[in-house]
């Protein structure tokens, strides 16, 4: 089975890097990222392209980027969330979902 990662890498930093290395355990299991496109949830324009972000999470441990639908990325969170689940669920493949915090708590 394989890892889900929902995310926009806007911009891609060392924290992202570092969540799809976790992801993938160290490259031992598959990383499938659902992404937002060339607009985040903000409704600006991504700093950098949608294909450019895409290359980066690939070199750096993704083994499929999906792109979030446009609808789904620039809504609320929870509408946000919602796609980003539900397209990881319809690939089949991914049992768990991997996520990032700035608090570093958890349980918060």
């Amino acid at each position: 089975m394989a890892a889900g990662v929902i995310a926009e890498f806007d911009p891609f930093h060392g924290g992202h890097a570092h969540l799809l290395d976790c992801a993938s355990r160290g490259g031992a299991e598959p990383v499938v990222v659902v992404m937002s496109g060339s607009f985040p949830q903000r409704g600006a324009p991504a700093c950098a392209g949608k294909m450019v972000r895409a290359r980066m999470a690939a070199e750096l441990g993704a083994d499929l980027v999906l792109e979030l639908p446009v609808a789904r990325a620039l809504a609320p969170a929870e509408v946000f969330a919602d796609g980003g689940v539900r397209l990881l669920a319809a690939t089949g493949v991914v049992d768990r979902l991997v996520f990032g915090s700035e608090s570093g708590d958890a349980a918060l």
